[in-house]
């Protein structure tokens, strides 16, 4: 049985993504780190449209934990393995640079990369014994441009990227596709305090997107339609 794993998914974006990938048919293991309340919404969201969904709590942060996590799953599906990984989970700590902190630094980069880095270390040599994977990155286009007072994030989503690009060099042999998917201004929990007035006007199509255009391009990605197209960056952003 092919499992999707979608780490921070249970709100915005990443519950989008699970919601989605449950419509494709996958079993969906949405991860979450504390959010309970907001976990069981998306399970019960998936499970009332007919999906297969498992949560799996873990903080992605943490090296041993998701180390535990994955491996007591593995263990009890030994006849199944993860075939997609979305790697979504991500914070923000924004403040300029001359301020910004040890910990806000820190906890961003932990998250971000080294969250994305422990996750898929885990499971490629899974897809790649079953010669089939997808593993789609969930970046920013502030990893792609840069953004004034988030040079942690911008730093954080670029690691991914550069992640993304190499690792898809080493997997393309094995029918296991890499890709990072770099959405602009979405409409979630992440940008519900910024001045949605003001930046519209920035963007080109002059609205926000929302969590579904991101999860049908995540989708699309998924598929079989998508093979031939890894160690790419996706923008979604409304031409930002």
């Amino acid at each position: 049985m092919k499992y999707a794993l979608v780490t921070g998914g249970s709100r915005g974006i990443g519950r989008a993504i699970s919601i989605k990938l449950a419509e494709m048919g996958y079993s969906v293991l949405v991860n979450y780190q504390s959010n309970t309340v907001a976990a069981e919404e998306t399970k019960k969201m998936i499970e009332n449209a007919g999906g297969t969904v498992e949560l799996l709590p873990f903080d992605v942060a943490n090296k041993n934990a998701v180390e535990q996590a994955l491996t007591v799953w593995q263990t009890a599906h030994t006849d199944d393995y993860i075939a997609v990984l979305v790697n979504n989970a991500g914070i923000r700590k924004d403040n300029l640079m001359f301020w910004l902190s040890d910990e806000e630094w820190q906890s961003v980069i932990d998250t971000s990369l080294n969250g994305a880095f422990y996750a898929t270390r885990f499971l490629v040599k899974y897809m790649l014994n079953k010669k089939f994977g997808r593993i789609i990155n969930i970046v920013s286009i502030s990893g792609v441009n840069g953004m004034a007072g988030q040079t942690n994030y911008s730093a954080a989503k670029a690691g991914i990227i550069g992640m993304t690009k190499a690792l898809a060099l080493e997997t393309a042999k094995k029918r296991v596709t890499c890709n990072a998917v770099a959405p602009g201004f979405i409409e979630t929990d992440m940008t519900k305090n910024l001045n949605a007035d003001e930046l519209k006007k920035l963007v080109p199509a002059q609205r926000f997107g929302k969590p579904e255009e991101v999860a049908d391009l995540v989708g699309f990605l998924t598929s079989e339609k998508a093979s031939y197209i890894t160690g790419q960056v996706i923008a979604i952003s409304g031409g930002l």
